[in-house]
């Protein structure tokens, strides 16, 4: 069972953010363009002031100049404050230049260090995604390889009768009772056609044809029994065209590994309900999720899994996937649907003997 990933913040502080607000590299960066526009104001308030001051010097000297001998003393004071001003508005062009180059310079590098700093703790959220994924359907091609080797389904495949079919579709019934996780267990012969399945009071399967289906054809076309057959994510015709993986396996006489191909069995996976899970129960902040889509896509990067619920109707394209798909985690700043963003992203790594070969991606907008 997949559970909500619980908060890890002490209480102090969970109390500071919420007396402080939101304390992240980006309200760093906002804070130090507000701080730049407040130097640059104060600066110009003192250059104003400067102006006036020039100017009452100005005039100074000129009425000191009018009155002679009398106004000699107020010439020297008018003198001084001339000089004065010229040397505040040195020291204001000064200030200008080098806060203004200093503010930028840091201003520039906390963005990059904001952007770094999302972008892997995004890229680092898609790829404990996928490798959720990756390990859970990794259980599911343990799963159908050993109950290929089960002696109900070896035999039902042997005898060909009503009550084996019935006897087989009964211990079907009873593994799927323990493995919630699948909608049905079904079970071919040679020609592709369904003689019994696990829940036939849910889903009428028996009777159908399914040697065109990816996961029949798969199974058929492997080595040994230690081989699986496999169907990506799709509306599945025996399980009432549920969103569904399968995973497929050969029986094999005597449950023998390398023994004649008898037949083929076939697990239905619940997919929505471990994918749809993982990709909406992503720990992000309230404040992030509407400006947030976590998805999983396969190789021709149709949409697997979608935060948005766009699974198999949606494609993402944006500039520089190409490259961006080649790394095994990484992230870029690209345009998607008319804005910035963050695009977080991991390729599967697979687990044990298992890998899907999907991207996870986190699409988070700036």
């Amino acid at each position: 069972m997949l559970r909500p990933e619980e908060s890890t913040s002490s209480p102090h502080q969970q109390n500071t953010r919420e007396k402080g607000g939101n304390f992240t590299l980006e309200r760093v960066a906002e804070l130090s363009e507000i701080l730049a526009s407040k130097v640059e104001s104060a600066i110009n308030e003192i250059e104003r002031l400067n102006g006036q001051t020039h100017m009452i010097a100005i005039n100074a000297r000129i009425e000191a100049s009018r009155a002679g001998m009398a106004g000699k003393a107020f010439s020297v004071v008018a003198e001084q404050m001339n000089d004065l001003s010229g040397k505040i508005g040195i020291v204001s062009k000064k200030m200008r230049n080098e806060s203004r180059g200093s503010i930028d310079e840091l201003g520039s590098l906390i963005k990059t260090q904001a952007t770094i700093v999302r972008g892997t703790r995004l890229s680092d959220l898609a790829l404990t995604n996928i490798d959720l994924i990756d390990r859970n359907l990794y259980e599911r091609s343990c799963d159908v390889r050993w109950w290929a080797t089960d002696d109900g389904v070896i035999s039902a495949l042997y005898k060909k009768t009503k009550e084996n079919y019935a006897l087989v579709s009964k211990r079907l019934g009873v593994i799927l009772n323990s493995y919630t996780v699948y909608f049905d267990l079904v079970l071919c012969d040679l020609d592709g056609n369904v003689i019994a399945n696990g829940r036939p009071e849910s889903y009428r399967s028996v009777g159908m044809n399914v040697k065109n289906t990816e996961w029949f054809t798969s199974a058929m076309k492997t080595g040994s029994g230690k081989e699986f057959g496999f169907q990506t994510v799709c509306k599945c015709s025996v399980v009432n065209n549920e969103l569904s993986l399968v995973f497929s396996c050969t029986v094999r006489e005597h449950g023998e590994q390398n023994g004649a191909i008898i037949g083929v069995l076939g697990v239905v996976f619940r997919w929505e309900e471990l994918a749809q899970k993982i990709v909406k129960g992503v720990h992000i902040a309230d404040e992030e999720k509407d400006k947030t889509r976590i998805c999983i896509v396969d190789e021709n990067d149709l949409l697997l899994a979608d935060s948005k619920d766009l699974i198999l109707d949606d494609k993402i394209e944006f500039l520089g996937k190409n490259e961006l798909f080649k790394e095994k985690k990484d992230f870029i700043i690209s345009d998607y649907n008319d804005g910035k963003c963050c695009i977080a992203h991991a390729l599967s790594s697979g687990y044990e003997t298992y890998a899907s070969g999907w991207h996870s991606m986190i699409i988070q907008k700036l």
